[in-house]
């Protein structure tokens, strides 16, 4: 069966190198300021497409985001390792939006995008951390859900998924279509293809085209696969109110760098006493037991 599969990948920042410039004065995160990566269980998810789209021949994968032009970059980064095409959702009215307002974007986009067999994208983004989006994007699509998936196969119009729990392993089926969130302990993504990447690095949305032209321009109108689709609210069909700012009803208060670092340490010996005592000692600070 030709799957037509849509992976969810955010650009986000680098948050190892959080830094004093990394919120904005409106409480948002300063993108600009920190380094942009592909978010890692994303990549996860986008290896479960990849591997659906080769055991069901005549499917295709997809890549949705949302960012400003620069993020443009996570869908090639998704076409060098051998995904179909993107569409990125670029507009200032997306600007500072939180997972009710992004997964409305989503799914709204996915309406657009037209009969999705399986929604796929990672538990959840490191810049947040709370895995509301892929959930929230089923439940405004009116779609079946599972998260926490680690492998997907698909059989007729039933996708088997196994998902890693608290104290197991469990394996579950679900009727297509269907929204997964995958957990960055599944099988990581491949690398990029040489190939590949010489055949899409030419590859930009409009925005991120400088107004007095490339020196490849005559390349951009000879290989339409080139020209990165850019969506706005607009394009859409989607409601401002419900974008952006606009449609979050959260706001993050303080982004920071935690570094760990340890007040005490103790060397203890392989002797039975030392090991008795350390016992004692995390019994009675209720550490243990």
């Amino acid at each position: 069966m030709a799957l037509k599969i849509v992976v969810l990948a955010k650009q986000v920042p680098d948050t190892r190198n959080v830094g004093k410039d990394a919120m904005t004065a409106e409480g948002t995160v300063n993108r600009a300021a920190l380094p942009a990566i592909f978010n890692p269980e994303d990549l996860n998810a986008l290896e479960q497409a990849l591997r659906l789209k080769e055991q069901n021949p005549g499917s295709t994968v997809g890549i949705l985001t949302m960012g400003p032009p620069r993020a443009a970059e996570i869908i090639r980064q998704g076409l060098y390792r051998g995904a179909d095409t993107g569409w990125l959702l670029t507009d200032r009215l997306f600007a500072g939006a939180d997972t009710l307002a992004t997964s409305y974007a989503l799914a709204t986009a996915i309406r657009q995008i037209g009969n999705v067999d399986i929604v796929i994208g990672g538990r959840q983004a490191i810049d947040g951390d709370t895995a509301q989006v892929g959930p929230q994007v089923a439940q405004k699509l009116g779609l079946n859900q599972v998260t926490y998936a680690e492998e997907v196969s698909v059989s007729g119009n039933t996708a088997t998924i196994r998902r890693l729990i608290d104290g197991g392993v469990e394996t579950v089926e679900a009727p297509l279509p269907v929204v997964i969130t995958v957990n960055g302990s599944a099988a990581p993504c491949r690398p990029q293809n040489a190939k590949l990447v010489m055949k899409y690095k030419r590859a930009t949305c409009p925005l991120e085209r400088p107004a007095e032209g490339t020196p490849y321009d005559h390349l951009l109108a000879e290989r339409p696969y080139l020209t990165l689709t850019q969506w706005s609210v607009a394009d859409i069909g989607g409601d401002p109110g419900q974008c952006g700012l606009a449609g979050s009803p959260t706001k993050v208060k303080q982004v920071k760098n935690i570094v760990f670092q340890a007040k005490e340490s103790k060397t203890l010996s392989a002797s039975d006493d030392d090991i008795n005592a350390l016992i004692q000692e995390l019994l009675n600070e209720k550490i243990i037991g």
